[in-house]
This record gives C-alpha cells, sequence and structure tokens, in this order.
C-alpha cells in the first residue's frame, strides 16, 4: 500500500472511530414532536399509535409523543399556543382562529374526516322532527363539541332561530345519558361517537335515536384533520413532511388490517373493549372518511372549491371579520404523492 493510500486509510478509520464516540443525537438528529388528540384513546387513532409502534415516525427522524384530547375543537387553541407542535381536531376551529388571529392559527397537512360528521340527536319518539322543531327546546352538548360550535352556521342555512333554543352543557360522558333521560330534548355530536356510546349504554341507536345531520341541510364541510403549528412548519417543513409520510403509511396499514390497529389502540388503553373499537374503527372509515372524492383526489387531501364553499359558510353564518384563503388553513405540499395515498377504504 502506498504513503497516500495509507493515509487516506487512516484518515477514514480516525473519523469512523470519532463519529463512533459521539452522542447518538450528535449522529443522527430527531426532532421532537408533541401531539394532542381529539378525545380520549379510541379505536379511529389507531393509525397514529401503529406508526410509533411499527418504527415509521422514527424511520423519518421523529420521536413523537401522543396525548390524549378533550374534544375536537380543544386540541386547536393547544397547538395554536405553543403547548403541542401537531393536533389532531376540527378544521373548521383552525379556519375560526384564522378569521381572527391568522399568525397563530395552526395549518392542516392531512384531512381524515373528509364527510361532514355533526349532528343533533334525538330519541327516535321525539317530536322534534327538523331544525325548525329545535325552536323552544333546550339541546345539550360538551363545550368543545365540534357540532355545538357550528350550530350558529347550521341555525343560519337550516332557516332556525338559534336565539330561541337554550344551549346547555355537560361532560361528555353524561351526554346521551341526560337525552335517554329527558333532561334535555336534543345533543349535539358526531353521528359515530353518539351511536357507540349509546351502544353502550344498551341503547340502539338505530331503532332509539334519530339523527338530524349537518350535511343533510347544506353543510359539506370538512371536520377532523391533521394539523401543525405555524412557526413549527415554517422551521421544520422536512419533520411535517416526514410526520405526514409515516401517518399516510400506518392509515394504509390499518385499512389492510385493522386487527393490527386495534392492537396498538389496545396497548395504550387496556380497558376498552376490544370489538367495540373494532366496531368503532370501520365505522368511522365507512362513515366519516370515504367521501366520494377520495376517489378522485386521495385520502388526505381536500377539494380547493368545497374548501372555500365551507369557509366562506362559516365567515356569514358567525359575521367573522375576515375570510381567510383555503391555503392559509390546509397546505397540501407536505401530503405523499397521490398514488402513494388510499384512494379507497373499502
Amino acid at each position: 500500500m502506498n504513503t497516500s493510500r495509507r493515509l487516506a486509510t487512516l484518515a477514514l478509520a480516525s473519523l469512523a472511530a470519532t463519529i463512533a464516540l459521539l452522542p447518538l443525537g450528535a449522529q443522527a438528529q430527531t426532532t421532537k414532536i408533541k401531539m394532542v388528540l381529539n378525545w380520549k384513546y379510541e379505536g379511529p387513532q389507531a393509525w397514529f399509535f401503529l406508526a410509533q409502534d411499527k418504527g415509521y415516525f422514527k424511520a423519518e427522524g421523529l420521536d413523537v409523543e401522543i396525548d390524549q384530547g378533550e374534544g375536537s375543537a380543544a386540541s386547536i387553541p393547544k397547538v395554536a399556543s405553543g403547548a403541542y407542535q401537531a393536533g389532531f381536531g376540527d378544521l373548521n376551529a383552525v379556519i375560526d382562529l384564522a378569521t381572527k388571529r391568522p399568525a397563530e392559527a395552526p395549518v392542516g397537512v392531512y384531512m381524515l374526516y373528509n364527510t361532514p360528521p355533526f349532528t343533533i340527536v334525538v330519541k327516535q319518539d321525539s317530536p322534534i322532527k327538523g331544525p325548525a322543531d329545535l325552536e323552544g327546546k333546550t339541546v345539550g352538548g360538551p363545550a368543545n363539541d365540534g357540532a355545538l360550535k357550528l350550530f350558529p352556521a347550521f341555525a343560519k342555512l337550516a332557516k332556525l332561530d338559534a336565539t330561541k333554543v337554550k344551549i346547555t352543557n355537560m361532560a361528555p360522558n353524561l351526554r346521551e345519558q341526560m337525552l335517554a333521560r329527558d333532561q334535555v330534548d336534543a345533543t349535539f355530536g358526531y353521528v359515530t361517537t353518539v351511536s357507540f356510546s349509546a351502544k353502550a349504554m344498551g341503547m340502539d341507536p338505530a331503532k332509539d335515536l334519530r339523527f338530524i345531520r349537518y350535511g343533510a341541510h347544506g353543510m359539506d364541510l370538512y371536520s377532523n384533520a391533521v394539523f401543525f403549528s405555524r412557526p413549527f412548519v415554517k422551521d421544520n417543513p422536512q419533520a411535517v413532511a416526514g410526520f405526514v409520510k409515516a401517518l399516510n403509511r400506518a392509515i394504509a396499514d390499518v385499512i389492510a388490517n385493522p386487527d393490527a390497529g386495534i392492537d396498538a389502540v389496545m396497548k395504550r388503553e387496556p380497558l376498552l373493549k376490544r370489538e367495540v373499537e373494532k366496531e368503532r374503527l370501520l365505522a368511522t372509515l365507512r362513515n366519516d372518511m370515504s367521501h366520494p372524492e377520495v376517489a378522485r383526489i386521495g385520502l388526505g387531501d381536500v377539494d380547493d372549491k368545497r374548501l372555500a364553499r365551507g369557509i366562506e359558510i362559516l365567515v356569514d353564518a358567525n359575521q367573522l371579520a375576515r375570510t381567510p384563503a383555503s391555503a392559509e388553513v390546509f397546505d397540501r405540499s407536505f401530503l405523499p404523492p397521490r398514488e402513494q395515498r388510499p384512494a379507497k377504504l373499502f
């Protein structure tokens, strides 16, 4: 071996030894992300946990911590405040904040609930047959419920005088009980959430309840999406893209094998009833995530015209000061290519 080659070999060996002695974080930088969910651990969050367990986040250089939430609207201010970098919750609450404090509003990066789940629920024998019948009645819901937050917009579209409806708040776990006991005339909620809570009480939602769905009255709105704080998106675009890539990969896994997703959920909360959570997951895929547009644009994306209409509905109904552009509340630039995202969930 000549002198120059010997020196090069020694230099490489020295560099390798130096790298081996460096702390792990100096060899490969890991970005920490704290994420807050929409609600307590449940079946329809399976993909987040599976992405953790299968190392998909880790493969993208991410250390993701996932906390339980307190409602689909409650996660937005937690991300806006900087307490969390990422969240899963109602995009309409993001829009509302973007109209008032655009610099603080998070930005959506992956749409999951593309079919409006918002509803007002009544008992099957209730005299309330349509929106107008709510006047003079009491409607209850948790303070951070997405359907309650959207009620002013719903009332305007449905030609209902919202000032004649009494709104009362209750803890989420009391919603179906208070309805069953006639302590309220109706409740706000998400169709799937209320249905499974009613089942847990021994009710048959198909026979015992009726659902006045917002989507049937002109509110074809998007709902829960993954979003990030605006400063984090600006400073860590590669981390956001990596998170979305890992999540998309895990969603495809859950669609192909729901039981694997439920395994991941049960690891977080062993006291859950496995079969109930699997049924809840499948119902969410079927009812909340399978808008016809998915076949055209793929899961995760939004239709710009549809999103713009939704923004206009909220701004007009709530008399908000400004109309944010679609790009202010949803950024598709982090999405994997169309062919890599699910186009059919069943």
